[in-house]
């Protein structure tokens, strides 16, 4: 009942467990909720853009945005862009909910870690399809990415914050 991504995290024997969520686009929140774990730990995938560069995937905190300036000097360029879900698409060529960087080792994308990960022994992200979360070990992770791991995120806004 595998997929690439859990065949890939087997043949490096990574620690993982796979769980099965309902297969409609679930945000971080609703996947958290679902799987009763705290938000903090689900990562999810933002794929951005840049006017030069290769598309890079940020993985942060599901409670958490990412921090457009901070990304645009790590990678050297003015500008990065959060892509819109139909550019996600066909860039990644996985579903939005699905993403997974996992899913995408050899395609060309750079991977940054929000710099939290090293407060997590495991944290959540998608398994590569909808409907597949996996917890996997954060340092398994990290050493099958090979991502830069930066300060890459920011609270959320909500709506009484000022703009």
């Amino acid at each position: 009942t595998g997929n690439n991504v859990t065949r890939l995290l087997e043949a490096h024997k990574a620690r993982f467990s796979a769980f099965e969520i309902p297969a409609e686009k679930l945000g971080a929140t609703e996947t958290a909720d679902y799987l009763s774990v705290n938000v903090r730990i689900v990562y999810k995938s933002i794929i951005l853009t840049s006017t030069k560069g290769k598309p890079v995937l940020c993985l942060i905190p599901g409670d958490r945005v990412v921090d457009l300036k901070k990304v645009a000097t790590l990678v050297g360029e003015k500008k990065v862009a959060v892509t819109s879900l139909q550019e996600a698409e066909k860039l990644t060529g996985l579903q939005v909910g699905g993403i997974s960087p996992l899913a995408l080792i050899h395609k060309g994308f750079k991977f940054l870690i929000d710099s939290s990960i090293k407060d997590h022994q495991d944290i959540h992200i998608s398994g590569g399809q909808r409907g597949l979360n996996l917890r996997i070990n954060t340092t398994d992770l990290i050493e099958i990415l090979h991502p830069q791991i930066a300060d890459i995120s920011k609270p959320a806004l909500t709506e009484s914050d000022p703009d």
